[in-house]
């Protein structure tokens, strides 16, 4: 990637890691419910899977390239399905109350989220087929980014996380509004997955 596409990079990183998406929201849902040192956990397992799905988009983009761009169509229309399912679940959660967090706020909650995450998986591809592969083809460029790829969109959902903590009180007071919200983000996520695609 030129020197001069640094700035443009860090804004699409950003701007892509900080909207709401089914990472952050499950952060701040975890902080919600369960308080900051158990969405912590949860936020270790979003870092492993964004690991795993970054490097995976490195191998598929340098066996696949430019035809990549065929199949994100079609993985789009997945991934608004899922948004779909998990703003269901979202708007149709109740109170955690005395729910044991360990069950469904740990590390594999985490994982599994950002590995079936589409947001993730189109922000990796599209970050290696925008920055790296018009300029180089090579494998050590494609790892070189998806290596650093996972230190932008965790470290936004951490950003989630200490907003959930600050906001436990408001929330339990007004939870089906909120959950409504946040639901309602997803499903306009989902939206612009499709309408973009």
């Amino acid at each position: 990637m030129p020197v001069s596409l640094i700035p443009s990079f860090i804004f699409f990183a950003f701007n892509s890691g900080i909207t709401p998406g089914p990472a952050n929201l499950c952060s701040l849902s975890a902080a919600l419910n369960y308080g900051r040192d158990q969405a912590l956990k949860q936020w270790r397992g979003l870092f492993a899977g964004f690991w795993v799905v970054a490097l995976a988009s490195a191998v598929v983009s340098y066996f696949l390239g430019n035809a990549l761009g065929t199949y994100v169509r079609y993985m789009s229309y997945v991934g608004a399905a899922y948004l779909i399912w998990l703003a269901w679940h979202i708007w149709k959660s109740t109170d955690a109350g005395d729910a044991d967090p360990s069950k469904s706020c740990n590390f594999w909650t985490g994982f599994l989220v950002n590995l079936t995450n589409v947001k993730v998986i189109l922000y990796c591809i599209t970050a290696l087929g925008s920055y790296v592969l018009p300029y180089s083809q090579s494998f050590r460029s494609l790892l070189g980014l998806a290596v650093f790829l996972p230190f932008t969109g965790p470290m936004c959902n951490l950003v989630w996380i200490f907003a959930g903590t600050k906001l436990r009180a408001l929330f339990r007071e007004h939870r089906k509004l909120l959950n409504g919200i946040m639901a309602l983000s997803l499903v306009l996520c989902a939206i612009s997955i499709v309408s973009y695609s």
